[in-house]
């Protein structure tokens, strides 16, 4: 059977002496998708990159471009173009040569080289920077000719490792806006390496987020944020991250639901909009994202169903600008909400809370893994 995917990666394996990097890894991008490997530094990410590029060896396990199984084969035969996070320019070169390099190298005829070079530089907009050297680039314009040299090969996939890390913080939005476009216009198959969540998010139609040499999760962006595989991804994928409340499963008159301590010592029954599963334990981690906790309102109820309602006392508020962020108290935890500057808490005052129930999500404490 003809394999339709642009990249499989099936069981892979990688060892250095005793130590496991990677463990087991499962992975498929489609031809023209773009999937970003997230999560923390020394998660694996980029010797996962670096083993589909053909610079480290497989341990055990396949990957396969196309239909071709090419753990043994050399990265030039890989078909496949990389971008690096230092960029890797020849200072001593002009843009125009950085850019032909390859294709010097590899014998392709001057009429073609300028065809690509044309081409390249129209799409990526750098055509008035053709004679300068890296030296007289800013971080972006260089990051653009990395890009430029990678295109001009025209390969089946695009291997991106941390492009943007380097750059300053609106740069890294620019040019992340750039590569999306880029990305669109061209429809090359794209594994794009970033240990920022929401360059992830922002990017990729799925993502894998890895954590100790294994994939824990991999799924649709807006997935992976909604319903976390786990408390590891949960915690990861969100900036402030998911509030993680522990909690009891109760029933009020045929009602699930869950308590969860108050700061006066008491507590608070929040019901939940479906059942927890038959399975679950007594003892569960409540999970519920800054933006759905709300201030309580009476018609809270009717805009959004499934809200529940809860008394909690402000300890900080932090105004960011577009939102304002207030830390609340629950039990001696500390939980972090998301308001609208309009409608946001007073530090001391006591809110009445709305918790989006319907969003939340329930853990297994001891698994970690979601219910």
């Amino acid at each position: 059977m003809t394999n339709q995917s642009a990249l499989t990666i099936r069981n892979l394996q990688k060892s250095y002496g005793a130590v496991e990097v990677l463990r087991g890894i499962n992975l498929e991008a489609q031809p023209g998708e773009f999937v970003a490997l997230v999560g923390p530094s020394g998660c694996g990410k980029s010797t996962l990159l670096a083993m589909i590029a053909g610079l480290e060896s497989v341990t055990s396990g396949e990957i396969r471009i196309g239909d071709r199984l090419v753990n043994s084969v050399p990265p030039k035969d890989r078909d496949i173009a990389m971008v690096f996070q230092s960029y890797a320019l020849y200072p001593t070169m002009t843009v125009r040569e950085n850019i032909t390099f390859g294709m010097e190298s590899r014998g392709v005829p001057k009429a073609e080289q300028a065809e690509a070079v044309k081409r390249v530089s129209a799409l990526l907009q750098i055509e008035p920077l053709l004679n300068r050297k890296p030296g007289q680039l800013s971080g972006g314009q260089r990051q653009r000719v990395a890009m430029g040299r990678a295109l001009v090969r025209d390969p089946k996939l695009f291997l991106f490792d941390e492009p943007l890390s380097n750059l300053d913080a609106k740069l890294r939005v620019d040019m992340r806006t750039e590569i999306k476009k880029l990305h669109n216009r061209v429809g090359k198959t794209t594994i794009y390496v970033t240990h920022d969540q929401v360059e992830a998010m922002t990017l990729a139609s799925r993502i894998a987020v890895m954590h100790q040499g294994s994939v824990q999760q991999f799924d649709a962006a807006q997935t992976i944020y909604s319903r976390p595989a786990n408390m590891f991804v949960a915690g990861f994928m969100g900036s402030p991250a998911m509030n993680f409340i522990p909690a009891e499963l109760t029933g009020v008159a045929g009602q699930p639901s869950v308590t969860v301590r108050t700061a006066t010592g008491g507590t608070a029954t929040l019901p939940l909009a479906q059942p927890a599963p038959a399975n679950a334990p007594k003892q569960v981690v409540l999970g519920v994202r800054p933006e759905h906790i709300y201030r309580f309102s009476d018609d809270l109820g009717q805009r959004k169903p499934g809200i529940a309602a809860m008394d909690a006392p402000v300890e900080l508020v932090e105004p960011t600008g577009a939102e304002t962020l207030a830390v609340l108290k629950f039990g001696d935890l500390e939980v972090t909400g998301r308001f609208d500057p309009d409608s946001a808490p007073r530090m001391g005052e006591t809110m009445t809370l709305g918790i989006d129930m319907a969003r939340a999500c329930l853990f297994d404490p001891t698994t970690k893994t979601l219910l």
